[in-house]
């Protein structure tokens, strides 16, 4: 490399960083500014900055699944209207799956453009889960919604803010359809707001650089990106290897749904091929074309190169089949609400298609290739009524040198967890248990993360329940000899001591005081359970990760003994 290519890539590198300082000030702006606890404690939010063609610049660590619809919001905004219709203090909202890229009704983006001399240079956009946006379950997560029109209100690109002035009409027009409309309305206000400062503060950038270098930068960054992948692919074992994870069910009663992908690695080129993949869902487990996009790019980066930039390079290397009329391909106005727990359980069917192209060294077991959502609603004392959504993690996959996380989400839901205090202090609920489920990762020389444990109770009346949620039938399975994990479980704790487990896709009244716990299943475990080294096994015993008789038939009487009487 020569000196004056060397000084130009710090320079691609110092531009690079600085575009992503800026989205991530736009999402700090976001979580801080935001009134629902979905935002601003859970970060069910993401942003990114787009050039003025649709290309992705920069992203920041967010929800990777959104990223998807925020490309795909430019790209319908672009297609939409002329570049002399939009004006310098715009800004566009849209949630449709088919009319704008969307994932999901209840993921709302904002997107504005960024002027400099008159002319669009960039798009900062942002993309916020909202509670609610109506439909005929709160939350807007209806798992048996037979088409995408019981789901909520849909939002073409429209302009939700002119000449730099939010829009009291459309704003109103949003909220009224929901069940929150106050935190609606504070919460568009405040995804609006974050891009105009981010707006102000890419303008910063330009001015100092350039209009002409930032767009060379732009450029350059995604080369490399693309550069970078092509480079990982070729460290890959060429061959073809198919994978199939399955759900469940599609929401509305079926049989198990086979999700298969047959992944083709040939020099620096990858093909994923989803045909054998089950029927468009009758039910709200489909997967919108930008979610399944999303969801490609994330598996790119966390398995060929995590350290690489996210843009528009990440799949300029990679062809995506998904036959259309499948549950990957759905067909308008199939319904979409639950899309997460199908791109969760896609993204395991991807790692495991490719884990045998994988180093050695980088492979790992099943994660909890599962969303377990859980919506709880009601009225209030003030009559407004509450809508509290969460997605609750489980366990992480084994390694191939080191046991699975424990209580994470993994893949494309990247959201945090709702802090007890802040649960119990802003809605009618009682959290009376949060904690991790012993023996729910799986056997191996590394064993898989634990599920979660959290049980809910309902202080008022009416009270409603509605659960979104996977791997009740199907484990993480392991990897190289380890074992599977648990499954997930939901049980209802009436107020006479019965329990009911429900089925994985729920809606049900809750009396003041009845309670409803999840478990959430484990990661699968890495290597034979017989290799576990003796100090590895004391130390699960000890802390009660897994009990002596699950020990014993997973890891063997004389490993157990061997754990618990050391040699001198």
């Amino acid at each position: 490399m020569s000196q004056t290519d060397g000084m130009a890539t710090i320079r691609m590198s110092i531009i690079q960083e600085r575009l992503l300082a800026v989205a991530e000030d736009v999402g700090q702006l976001l979580i801080r500014g935001a009134f629902s606890s979905n935002i601003k404690e859970r970060r069910d939010c993401s942003t990114a900055i787009f050039d003025a063609t649709g290309q992705l610049i920069a992203q920041a660590d967010h929800m990777p699944i959104h990223i998807g619809s925020l490309l795909w919001g430019v790209r319908a905004i672009l297609d939409r209207y002329a570049l002399s219709e939009i004006a310098e203090g715009d800004a566009f909202v849209m949630n449709d799956p088919y009319l704008a890229g969307g994932t999901h009704l209840p993921d709302i983006s904002v997107l504005t453009p960024v002027f400099v001399a008159g002319q669009i240079t960039h798009f900062i956009g942002n993309i916020a889960h909202h509670a609610d946006v109506g439909g005929p379950v709160a939350g807007s997560v209806s798992g048996q919604s037979p088409d995408i029109f019981w789901e909520g209100i849909r939002l073409p690109p429209i302009r939700i803010a002119r000449d730099g002035v939010a829009d009291r009409d459309v704003i109103d027009l949003i909220s009224a359809n929901t069940r929150a409309p106050v935190e609606r309305q504070l919460d568009l206000r405040t995804q609006i707001g974050a891009n105009a400062r981010g707006a102000e503060l890419l303008q910063n950038v330009i001015a100092e650089c350039g209009v002409a270098e930032i767009h060379a930068a732009g450029r350059a960054i995604i080369a490399h990106t693309s550069a970078r992948i092509r480079a990982g692919l070729r460290g890959l074992t060429p061959g073809s290897w198919t994978a199939t994870r399955y759900l469940d069910d599609d929401g509305a009663g079926s049989p198990p749904v086979p999700l298969t992908v047959t992944a083709t690695v040939r020099e620096d080129h990858l093909t994923l091929d989803f045909t054998g993949s089950g029927p468009e869902a009758k039910g709200a487990v489909n997967l919108s074309a930008s979610s399944l996009e999303a969801t490609v790019a994330y598996c790119i980066k966390a398995l060929i190169d995590p350290l690489v930039a996210a843009n528009g390079g990440l799949l300029d290397a990679v062809a995506i089949r998904a036959p259309e009329g499948t549950i990957v391909s759905p067909r308008a106005p199939a319904a979409v609400a639950a899309r997460a727990v199908t791109s969760n359980r896609l993204a395991g069917a991807i790692f495991d298609a490719l884990r045998d192209a994988l180093p050695a060294d980088r492979k790992m077991a099943a994660s909890n290739d599962s969303t377990s959502l859980v919506v709880f609603s009601g009225p209030t004392e003030d009559g407004a009524g509450f809508v509290y959504p969460e997605s609750i993690g489980g366990g992480a996959g084994a390694l191939a040198d080191t046991d699975g996380m424990d209580a994470v989400h993994v893949h494309t839901v990247n959201s945090t967890n709702l802090p007890v205090e802040v649960l119990e202090t802003s809605y009618p609920l009682r959290c009376t248990r949060y904690a991790l489920v012993p023996g729910s990762g799986g056997a191996g020389r590394h064993s898989g993360g634990l599920g979660i444990a959290r049980e809910i109770e309902a202080l008022t009346p009416g009270t409603q329940m509605t659960l979104r949620s996977d791997g009740h039938l199907f484990p993480a399975p392991g990897a190289d000899g380890g074992h599977a994990g648990s499954t997930t479980r939901a049980t209802v704790m009436a107020l006479d001591g019965q329990q009911t487990e429900l089925a994985s896709k729920s809606t049900r009244g809750l009396a003041p005081g009845e309670r409803v716990l999840i478990e959430t299943l484990g990661g699968g475990g890495f290597g034979p359970p017989a290799e576990r080294s003796a100090r590895a096994l004391r130390a699960d015993l000890l802390d009660g990760r897994i009990t002596r008789g699950e020990a014993r038939q997973t890891h063997g009487p004389e490993a157990v003994k061997a754990a618990l009487d050391p040699p001198a």
